[in-house]
């Protein structure tokens, strides 16, 4: 078994991990980090501490009614995404231990589109 890095679990969701295949499983925020265990492989988990934390991007549909989705932008090692059932106590619960200012909407489906069609102007 796994050990965890936490020593206080404050939530834990099952969630969806989009690592490749999708991976269900469940997450776990605590004091010292945000974890991710699959339900069905122990061997295959996401620890991720909060000092290696750079962004936590949500994906915002609905003028705020609806996040299907989350990532959360690492220092060294990349991006992860993930879902959980109630998206929104996830991210309050991150919130406690990440500053807002490091929490960022993600890009609409029309300002990708926008940015893709202006630097392919600006390239000629």
């Amino acid at each position: 078994m796994v050990q965890s890095i936490n020593t206080k679990i404050d939530l834990v969701k099952d969630a969806t991990s989009f690592m490749g295949m999708a991976e269900y499983g469940q997450l776990m925020i605590g004091d010292k980090g945000f974890e991710f265990y699959n339900s069905r492989d122990p061997r295959k988990f996401v620890q991720i501490p909060w000092e290696e934390v750079q962004y936590v991007i949500a994906s915002v549909v609905f003028k705020g009614k609806w996040i299907p989705r989350f990532a959360i932008e690492t220092k060294r090692n990349g991006t992860f995404t993930f879902s959980s059932k109630n998206p929104k106590e996830v991210l309050r619960a991150i919130r406690i231990y990440i500053a807002p200012s490091h929490m960022i909407k993600a890009l609409s489906f029309f300002q990708v589109i926008k940015r893709g069609i202006l630097a392919f102007g600006n390239k000629t």
